[in-house]
């Protein structure tokens, strides 16, 4: 498949990875399969290992506005989408954008919000808009949201219900980096300067392009269709998963395998593109039976995976 703006998004995938971003390689291709997909990404670990600077390094290098948002207990809903304010010289309210107003949107310990805050998100992430007072306000494109979330085992989380998990397409962690980068960082410290001044390698009008080339140009075979189905079938009915992925995820799991093909340069889907993404675009959809909860979803989806026949391209 041949594209300008493939080859430019490639590009800029191998540079975040091998200048600024090291050790986080298949998070960095995550998230933009998430962003040419129109979905959002999950990000589950552990403080201190560069979530924020993965969405920053994002943010600047494709020229796109970047909000942030820090969840507490005390968070309100207002807070995220904001607020109108009346204003007395002019006799009426006047809507103040919140953060959401932005391309790219860091949602920073998600699970520390209250269900009601944590709510306000569904809409925007959904519909790419959001109501205040009665009024509708369509949110920027490309719309991204990248949140963190801290092990359900820490103090004072709120487990994100199944409604919201289902809204992102992908959830993946990043992961400590491999020993001599980790050193490496510990003696030349957070790269944080350097990349507020990276120059911006993708426009807004490329992202919106590549989504456009995407949807319009890469094929999904009736036999890939029936792979996905496989696949999420086999969820619903293993003696250990309670509920499995749902439709919404069968049509994620398809957006985000064509999102791989184009970045591999095809303007169809492969088998492998679809096994490649399975778990971060699954696994968390997975609700497992009480007895079974202990289990690793990644490796019970896996597991269901490897029985499935691949079919023959």
């Amino acid at each position: 498949m041949q594209s300008a703006t493939r080859d430019k998004i490639v590009s800029v995938v191998d540079t975040l990875s091998l200048r600024y971003l090291k050790g986080k390689a298949h998070a960095v291709r995550l998230c933009f399969v998430a962003l040419l997909s129109g979905g959002h990404v999950l990000l589950e670990d552990i403080p201190g290992l560069g979530k924020t600077t993965l969405a920053l390094v994002l943010a600047n290098s494709m020229g796109l506005s970047f909000g942030r948002i820090q969840c507490t207990s005390d968070l309100l809903p207002s807070d995220i989408t904001g607020l109108s304010i009346f204003n007395r010289e002019l006799n009426s309210f006047h809507f103040i954008n919140g953060p959401v107003f932005n391309n790219i949107l860091l949602v920073d310990e998600i699970n520390r919000a209250m269900p009601k805050t944590q709510s306000a998100l569904l809409e925007a992430m959904e519909e790419r808009r959001v109501t205040v007072e009665g009024v509708t306000y369509q949110l920027p494109e490309p719309f991204l949201v990248i949140a963190t979330q801290n092990p359900v085992e820490q103090v004072g989380t709120y487990p994100l219900p199944e409604s919201q998990l289902d809204r992102f397409i992908i959830r993946t962690g990043i992961g400590y980096p491999p020993e001599d980068m980790e050193k490496s960082i510990i003696r030349y410290g957070s790269l944080r300067d350097e990349i507020r001044t990276i120059q911006a390698m993708l426009t807004q009008e490329d992202i919106i392009a590549a989504q456009g080339e995407i949807r319009g140009r890469i094929h999904l075979a009736d036999n890939i269709v029936g792979y996905i189905f496989a696949i999420i079938a086999a969820t619903r009915d293993h003696p250990l998963v309670l509920s499995g992925i749902s439709t919404r995820g069968g049509i994620n799991l398809a957006d985000a395998a064509r999102s791989v093909a184009y970045l591999e340069g095809r303007d169809f889907i492969i088998p492998e593109d679809v096994r490649e993404i399975i778990v971060a675009v699954g696994s968390h959809r997975l609700i497992t039976k009480e007895e079974s909860q202990s289990l690793d979803k990644e490796e019970l989806l896996r597991s269901i995976v490897k029985k499935i026949p691949v079919p023959l391209s």
